[in-house]
């Protein structure tokens, strides 16, 4: 499984479609304001969360290293938890 598309959904969620065209909308900025932490509050700004990508494992990512990132499962689903 992996995701095939990733878009801005807006108020830092991101819509993402998977192989099985299944398609979530998945609210990341909810998350990080839940789990404050240096590394993930930056991607609060709306301008740098609108920079994540597809990185080569075929998950989405934010930041030059995976800075943020969540198991594939967890987006599948709708639901964040801690890892």
């Amino acid at each position: 499984m992996h995701i095939l598309d990733a878009t801005y959904a807006g108020n830092l969620a991101v819509k993402l479609v998977f192989s099985d065209k299944h398609i979530s909308v998945v609210n990341i900025g909810e998350w990080v304001r839940q789990h404050p932490h240096p590394q993930y509050n930056r991607f609060l700004d709306e301008a740098k969360f609108r920079k994540f990508y597809l990185d080569d494992m075929g998950n989405v990512a934010w930041g030059k290293n995976r800075d943020l990132y969540f198991p594939i499962e967890q987006l599948y689903k709708g639901q964040l938890s801690s890892y």
